[in-house]
């Protein structure tokens, strides 16, 4: 059983708390217990995203966030029992407890549940003119143009492939030879990487439609101009965890008005508040999808991912969202180019 000492909190102790000891950690849980250790329940990664959704702040206690009926096993169970425990419920932990209930240690499944879950492949839409960004992507595509000392697309794939996605699909279009030409087939930089080739504009998921003979289970789509640090291995076990047909990560965007607004009934003013704050949240470009909406994309028409939820959405079928809480940054001006070029330094 894994050392469990290091990934311990009580109750009383704060969101941050929580998510500094499982970013810190490999295992991608704490654990809470009282004085005596013994367990009251658990807080993942997922728990933390799904708060911040609902808006709690790092700095509440992470009472409201405790997932207080964990599955736990006993410190007399053999490990097969525990395996069937972890697969049936797609667990990546699971804490040992005594006949008490007492904490004494956590067997961590995750390295055999690997197999499954690394065969997802990453789809990277790399086709785009990156008309913003000229005279820079005159003669270079977007996704090939330098931050870091690196093409951006070099630094997504070394993202994926730190987590253990090494299956690459790039869908390739504007100047898809300098893109080809420098990664090959992956090899040389340990990964594996496949071509798909654009002859118009698709949209950001009409091109899924090319490569439905390659695409099976749970896998990533990302566009190829962004720079992120966000942990795709969280990302695939929230995506797992919830059940869901479609998950998207997306991003908190604040818009303050600069104006006071004014609200009325009829002619009476009831209120007016001085420069308010809008908070949303927004689509940050990273997907993960089962291959069964493939049913949903036209073929060989432009389409767009919103309307692909949208349809998703109007079938029934569960579409979530992932809040990246990571660094995440779109290149689409020349402003975000520069931008990115300090960024890098700061967390590469």
């Amino acid at each position: 059983m894994k050392k469990y000492k290091n990934i311990l909190l009580r109750e009383d102790s704060t969101i941050k708390e929580a998510l500094n000891i499982i970013d810190s950690g490999a295992m991608k849980i704490a654990l809470v217990v009282d004085d005596d250790e013994n367990l009251i329940g658990t807080v993942t990664d997922g728990d933390i995203r799904r708060g911040i959704l609902s808006l709690l702040d790092l700095n509440d206690t992470k009472e409201s966030i405790i997932f207080r009926t964990p599955t736990v096993c006993r410190i007399d169970d053999s490990k097969e029992k525990i395996l069937e425990v972890a697969i049936e419920g797609k667990f990546y932990q699971i804490p040992i407890v005594d006949k008490n209930g007492k904490l004494v240690g956590v067997e961590e499944v995750d390295e055999l549940l690997k197999p499954n879950r690394k065969r997802s492949k990453v789809v990277l839409m790399t086709g785009g003119l990156g008309t913003r960004l000229r005279p820079l992507t005159d003669e270079t595509p977007k996704p090939m143009l330098t931050v870091g000392g690196r093409p951006i697309l070099e630094s997504i794939i070394s993202g994926f492939k730190k987590y253990g996605f090494t299956d690459i699909i790039l869908s390739v279009g504007y100047k898809s030879e300098v893109i080809k030409n420098y990664f090959g087939n992956g090899s040389n930089f340990g990964v594996s990487i496949e071509y798909i080739y654009e002859d118009k504009r698709m949209g950001t998921a009409g091109a899924l439609n090319f490569m439905s003979d390659l695409l099976s289970g749970p896998f990533f789509v990302m566009n190829g101009d962004l720079l992120t640090n966000i942990n795709f291995d969280h990302m695939m076990s929230y995506h797992m965890e919830n059940n869901s047909i479609a998950t998207m990560g997306v991003r908190k965007y604040d818009f303050q008005v600069p104006y006071g607004v004014v609200k009325s009934e009829g002619i009476n003013i009831e209120s007016i508040v001085e420069k308010p704050v809008h908070k949303f949240y927004v689509s940050g470009g990273i997907y993960i999808l089962d291959s069964k909406v493939l049913d949903f994309v036209p073929e060989n028409d432009f389409f767009d991912m919103p309307t692909l939820f949208e349809r998703m959405i109007d079938k029934n079928l569960k579409c979530i969202s992932f809040p990246i809480r990571e660094y995440w940054l779109d290149i689409g001006s020349h402003s975000d180019f520069s931008k990115a070029q300090i960024d890098i330094k700061l967390w590469d």
